[in-house]
């Protein structure tokens, strides 16, 4: 049993690592020419880091990682609103980690060129369509030059492409554009001093100013204790000028002028904005649930199955989670069109799910019942505008969507 895998993201290699540690071969394509640690932070929440552990990642990842303590909600007047202790801190057998999405990637690619080897990752393959017959599948690819390069046969074939995943458009050309939530977002990264207890992931404001959501990916990173922080500022816009671009550059000046006022003793927003480094600009965009990812010996897995707006840290976790489910089914089922079936109909109904739930309560609905009932004023006291209970059920009831409220991810073998 040989698994052609189409993608060396997050998907693609931890897919890898799965099916090596299973017994079942596998090799690596990647378009671009090198694998280079691109984008900003990214959040791997205890389902994910569960999987990460089993790999035998957690030292790799603790060492580049920051190993969140909490996640805390503010109004945009700097007012506490809710905590909520993260992974480990929060009862979990697994921590949450914030991470810088290139060194996530490079530790996923290491421990693959490590444990299955060089020669089993290749760059510079653009794939142009696959396709099956009764005893295997074949990836066909090109060159950055557009030359065609030799076929590539498996007993399996695995879109994990991403978002413009060539494979997704060819078994649904008249899909259409992405759906756009009405929400531009920018992020950015900065050097910047650790605030609150250094390890904190804060949520700020709602949708009709600024929501603004801030965590550190990288701790001392000079000789001054700095930290490298990654930030996200959505507003709603009724249009957007971005294209579906992770790396599109973004624009302070299209943005700023609504944190302008947000200066709190324990963090100044537009300064942070102000100075930093890095800013990328990105439509929140989704697509609407696919009714099949698997035609014979091709499927689909991560954001080239269930692209969903980039909220509550799923994209990536559900690439892993499929992982997992995919090398699963294919130790149970062994024949490859009956385990593709099963890995399909174990993944499909869940991310179709988070998609949709993404769209209409997403994880920081907290923020937006708060703004609700205060009609975006201070308040006096929390507790005066919503209980302790209502805020806890709130917060639990997007755990149990995606997939990580602490029983559902104890009780699981």
């Amino acid at each position: 049993m040989e698994v052609v895998i189409v993608g060396a993201g997050i998907g693609g290699l931890t897919l890898g690592l799965m099916l090596h540690k299973a017994g079942i071969a596998c090799r690596i394509f990647e378009a671009a020419p090198q694998i280079k640690p691109l984008g900003v932070g990214i959040n791997l929440l205890p389902h994910a880091s569960r999987e990460m552990t089993e790999l035998g990642l957690e030292a790799a990842l603790t060492k580049v990682a920051i190993t969140t303590t909490d996640i805390s909600y503010y109004n945009r007047h700097g007012q506490f609103i809710y905590s909520d202790p993260s992974g480990r801190f929060g009862g979990y057998d697994y921590p949450q980690y914030s991470i810088h999405r290139g060194d996530l990637q490079r530790v996923l690619l290491d421990a693959f060129i490590e444990r299955v080897g060089a020669d089993r990752v290749f760059t510079g393959h653009s794939v142009v369509r696959a396709e099956s017959d009764a005893t295997g599948a074949t990836a066909h690819f090109v060159d950055p030059t557009g030359a065609a390069l030799p076929p590539q046969r498996g007993d399996i074939v695995v879109g994990a492409e991403g978002i413009h995943s060539v494979i997704r458009k060819q078994f649904y050309p008249n899909e259409g554009p992405p759906r756009y939530s009405g929400i531009n977002m920018w992020r950015g990264l900065t050097r910047w001093k650790p605030f609150l207890t250094g390890a904190s992931m804060v949520r700020i404001g709602w949708l009709d100013t600024a929501k603004v959501l801030v965590y550190p990916i990288r701790d001392n990173i000079d000789a001054d204790g700095n930290q490298l922080i990654n930030w996200v500022c959505d507003i709603e816009t009724p249009k957007y000028k971005a294209q579906r671009d992770w790396n599109r550059p973004g624009e302070l000046s299209d943005f700023i002028h609504a944190v302008e006022d947000w200066h709190f003793d324990w963090l100044d927003v537009p300064a942070l904005f102000r100075a930093s480094e890095l800013i990328l600009e990105y439509p929140m965009v989704d697509q609407d649930p696919l009714p099949r990812w698997s035609f014979d010996r091709v499927t689909l897995l991560g954001d080239a199955a269930h692209p969903m707006l980039p909220r509550g840290a799923n994209g990536g976790a559900q690439s892993i989670l499929d992982g997992r489910a995919f090398t699963d089914n294919l130790l149970k089922h062994q024949e490859p069109v009956a385990a593709l079936k099963a890995y399909e109909a174990e993944r499909l109904p869940p991310t179709a799910k988070i998609v949709l739930t993404n769209r209409k309560d997403p994880p920081d609905s907290i923020l937006r019942e708060v703004h609700r009932r205060t009609g975006d004023k201070p308040f006096r006291h929390i507790d005066d505008v919503i209980s302790p209970a209502e805020l806890a059920a709130l917060n639990d009831g997007y755990k149990r969507v995606a997939g990580f409220d602490k029983d559902k991810l104890a009780a699981r073998a």
